[in-house]
């Protein structure tokens, strides 16, 4: 669970509400997508973003430890949730399927999963973990390819707009 502090309306003191994991999955991979773009990654949810999802691991971390005054270097923890969302929501859309989670589990945001469309399960968050762990050896690319994704070397020319089939009404 995540708590979330703000002013009430009346001005006095400070609230807590607690927010389900599940609304912070979608949140966290947008957070991280809005960071990695402006960072100078890809990170649009297409299957080929996953590629600078790992060249950005390469770059801020080394087997288990964060690259000095890298982006992994503070915040560690929300940072990798957030990596880990974003592969589990990109694998999401391109394969199928929906997230699961227990809030009472101590280490919910570590063990939250993502239910496939095929009926497998699988956990982003702790694979992107392994993947900091263990480095490339555990590549979220492998990752997702072993999955069934298809994750090209560049972008398609046009990666997430519909391609426009005209059949026998083809334009001359």
């Amino acid at each position: 669970m995540v708590l979330e502090a703000w002013s009430s309306d009346l001005g006095h003191g400070i609230e807590l509400s607690v927010t389900p994991l599940l609304d912070d999955v979608r949140t966290s991979a947008d957070w991280i997508a809005s960071a990695l773009r402006h960072s100078g990654y890809r990170a649009d949810f297409a299957p080929y973003s996953l590629r600078d999802v790992e060249r950005f691991m390469t770059e801020h971390s080394d087997t288990g430890a964060a690259t000095d005054g890298g982006l992994l270097a503070t915040d560690l923890g929300p940072r990798l949730f957030g990596v880990g969302c974003y592969v589990g929501e990109t694998i999401r859309l391109g394969l199928g399927g929906v997230w699961e989670a227990d809030d009472a589990d101590p280490e919910s945001e570590l063990n939250v999963r993502l239910r496939l469309a095929d009926g497998s399960v699988i956990w982003p968050v702790q694979r992107v973990a392994k993947r900091f762990q263990n480095g490339p050896e555990d590549s979220v690319v492998a990752y997702a390819v072993f999955l069934g994704l298809d994750v090209p070397t560049h972008a398609e020319p046009h990666a997430g707009t519909q391609k426009r089939s005209w059949g026998f009404l083809r334009r001359r």
